[in-house]
């Protein structure tokens, strides 16, 4: 159960034998007289309970302590979970005249902490008698105190009375005075507000018929203002609508010109990729323009924000517009219900003519009429000023609309030009792409024409072998003979010490036939690609007692002329060619190839074993 206790606290001092300060606690019930516990605490049972509870506090800071225990508990009394509790157990099942132990109780989702346990003892007959003593003494105490006060408030309330009635003599005798000089006031008053009823109704007649006509003329002013508005207004729209016609047109034109641009950017990427593929000398080249490419798909997806953007400003200006009709209904309704306002008021007027004529008799309410006729009047006057007020207003919105429009306008124009530039760089960077691919096709024409003068060359080293096997005297003879063409192209070679006769392998007449002669030949226009035999070539010896015979010319060279059967553009060095790398093991050095007749043949070397034979890929 829950209870209200009263908890007094006491320090008492102790002199007689010793100085003693004890702490004296007593439970007690306001309801209940005979609810009595007491409990005193001397500074040795302090100590004990110091260490039995494990208290930090000294016993003279004790007391002040408990008590901020007991004001925590008293401010949490009332709520429904409260934090701090005092809770009063006892061993037995009903309070009866037991020990008990006050417990200072904080509770926790985890767990009720108690800070403090002390335990009370009953107090007995003589102790409750006490008690009960001292209380009826109080009680008696301020029985008597409470006597004293009715006693005085009793005096003073008949000397109030005895003044009143005084007073109250006095303003009756007041007050009659007044009324006689009231009536006759009255009498004087109504004489002169008959005088001035009659001069007031002619006066307002006047000023009504000027407030009508006033109010005709500001009508039709008003009416001709709104016509003029709402022209304009409509003007306006209808250039507005042409505006967004024109701006969603290039919206979608712009839409259509990006996608246009994206299949254009995925199939230039698509040519790129095979180009890789097909050509490996151009990968420098082709990663430098994917990275322009990745340059350029940043920019169209930055040119494609804009465009999300110019969309989102579209639709701001659409609602606008939306806003600026609304607006104009507003404006439209305002005026048909001032339209009504009026009526309504003339109707008003008429009522209240009526009235005036029928209550001319009774001057206290055509009094109150005549104020509430100057109170309206002074309404309508607020009334139109205010609308005037609010038709300047909507005419300056109206006409900080139409600049917003007009900077909208210009961003968009400004956005149109940046389109266009960004197209015509789009369509730089096309130029740009259809060049290299053309450099590209260039590039395998002339890998294409090489393979062709290699393939020539073959051929024309063989058609020189075979006519060499049909010389059949300089094959009889013992000595090898090497003769050399009119054309500068030699014979087979043959070997003394070895007795080779057999013809060489292509790529040794091909490297007699390109060795360096242009030593011997110092007029020669261009010089001679240098030749490198593979591993089994190296290792022949040159002969030096090598003669050299004068032989037929090919037939073939007869016809073709001195540049070998080949056009001159063939033999012409091009800043942009590519270096022959067809040949395996660095048989040719990183030169072009140009044309080269030599005049003598140079001296065959010995063959220290089988000639090489020799392999041009591709």
């Amino acid at each position: 159960r829950r209870l209200n206790v009263r908890v007094n606290i006491e320090l008492l001092s102790i002199s007689n034998p010793v100085h003693k300060k004890d702490l004296a606690v007593r439970l007690t019930d306001d309801t209940d007289p005979f609810f009595l516990y007491n409990l005193v605490i001397s500074e040795e049972d302090f100590q004990s309970l110091k260490s039995q509870q494990g208290l930090l506090v000294d016993f003279s800071a004790f007391p002040q302590k408990f008590i901020d225990l007991l004001q925590q508990c008293i401010q949490e009394q009332n709520k429904d979970i409260p934090r701090f509790l005092l809770q009063l157990v006892s061993s037995a099942p009903a309070l009866d005249h037991t020990p008990v132990s006050l417990n200072v109780v904080e509770t926790n989702p985890f767990k009720h902490l108690t800070h403090l346990s002390l335990k009370f003892l009953p107090g007995t007959d003589a102790e409750i008698k006490k008690f009960l003593a001292n209380c009826l003494k109080c009680l008696k105490e301020d029985k008597t105190m409470l006597e004293e006060k009715l006693k005085r408030t009793e005096e003073d309330l008949t000397r109030q009375l005895s003044y009143t009635q005084q007073n109250l003599s006095e303003k009756s005798r007041e007050l009659d005075k007044l009324k006689n000089e009231w009536t006759s006031y009255t009498t004087a008053l109504s004489n002169k507000h008959s005088q001035e009823l009659t001069s007031e109704k002619e006066r307002a007649l006047q000023a009504q018929t000027q407030y009508q006509q006033q109010h005709e003329q500001q009508k039709k002013e008003l009416e001709n203002l709104h016509q003029k508005s709402i022209q304009q207004l409509q003007n306006r729209l209808s250039e507005l609508e042409v505006i967004n016609k024109d701006l969603t047109e290039r919206r979608y034109k712009g839409d259509s010109t990006v996608r246009e641009l994206k299949a254009k950017l995925s199939g230039l990427e698509d040519e790129c990729q095979r180009a890789k593929q097909e050509v490996l000398s151009l990968r420098r080249e082709n990663t430098t323009l994917d990275a322009e490419c990745h340059e350029k798909e940043k920019l169209i997806n930055q040119l494609q924000t804009r465009v999300a953007v110019l969309e989102q400003e579209i639709k701001d200006k659409d609602q606008l517009v939306t806003r600026t009709k609304e607006v104009l209904d507003a404006t439209q309704e305002q005026k048909v219900i001032l339209e009504e306002s009026t009526e309504e008021k003339q109707r008003h007027i008429e009522k209240l003519e009526t009235t005036i004529k029928s209550l001319s008799a009774e001057l206290l309410k055509a009094n109150e009429i005549i104020k509430k006729l100057q109170g309206d009047l002074k309404t309508l006057m607020s009334k139109l000023k205010l609308k005037n007020t609010v038709t300047i207003q909507q005419e300056k919105l109206l006409a900080e609309k139409e600049e917003k429009l007009q900077k909208e306008q210009r961003e968009s124009q400004e956005l149109g030009q940046s389109l266009r530039m960004k197209e015509q760089e789009v369509c730089k960077l096309q130029e740009q792409l259809e060049s290299t691919i053309q450099k590209l096709e260039e590039s395998k024409q002339l890998l294409k024409t090489n393979e062709n003068v290699i393939t020539w060359l073959n051929k024309q080293l063989s058609e020189v072998q075979m006519a060499k096997k049909l010389d059949t005297p300089a094959s009889a003879l013992g000595g090898g003979r090497a003769a050399v063409s009119p054309h500068g192209l030699p014979d087979r070679p043959s070997f003394h010490s070895s007795g080779i006769n057999h013809p060489i392998s292509p790529l040794y007449a091909f490297q007699n036939f390109l060795e360096p002669t242009h030593s011997k030949n110092g007029n020669s226009q261009c010089p001679v690609p240098k030749v490198q035999l593979n591993s089994q070539l190296s290792k022949l010896s040159r002969c030096s007692d090598a003669h050299t015979v004068p032989a037929a010319g090919h037939p073939a060279n007869k016809e073709n002329g001195d540049q070998l059967g080949l056009e001159s553009k063939y033999f012409k060095r091009k800043d942009d060619s590519i270096p022959l790398r067809g040949l395996s093991q660095n048989t040719l050095n990183s030169e072009y190839l140009r044309p080269y007749l030599p005049t003598k043949a140079q001296p065959s070397p010995k063959a220290a074993g089988t000639p090489a034979s020799a392999y041009f890929p591709g």
